[in-house]
């Protein structure tokens, strides 16, 4: 049974931690989880409910890779599931800014607006 104990920067790491780690806002939870026929201790400090929700996450993309590409190394799927993960991830992050550029312009043209208003 694999076990995922690795120690990073602390403010980074939210799911891995040492056994022994102290964190401010609380102590970490340890739970159980499978993703692809593994089983993995976590520690996180968020809720039991949203950590299981994630790794339902990986596991259901990494069947749906492995069904897609006939590949059922688990390594490789990792690999490809967080090769997804990362493009979501960025995407979302464009999409973001692409929004708070639009929310900022529209601020100004407001508030550009209410001061011709006001004079």
């Amino acid at each position: 049974m694999p076990s995922l104990r690795l120690a990073r920067k602390p403010e980074r790491d939210r799911w891995l931690r040492k056994a022994g780690d102290n964190i401010v806002s609380g102590a970490p939870k340890g739970i159980r989880v499978e993703i692809y026929d593994s089983v993995y201790q976590l520690r996180s400090e968020e809720e039991e409910a949203y950590t299981r929700q994630l790794a339902q996450s990986v596991d259901t993309i990494m069947r749906v890779i492995a069904q897609k590409t006939q590949t059922y190394d688990s390594l490789r799927l990792a690999v490809l599931a967080a090769m997804h993960f990362a493009d979501e991830s960025e995407r979302s992050k464009q999409r973001y800014e692409a929004l708070r550029a639009a929310v900022s312009e529209k601020s100004m043209a407001f508030g550009e607006a209410l001061d011709r208003a006001v004079e």
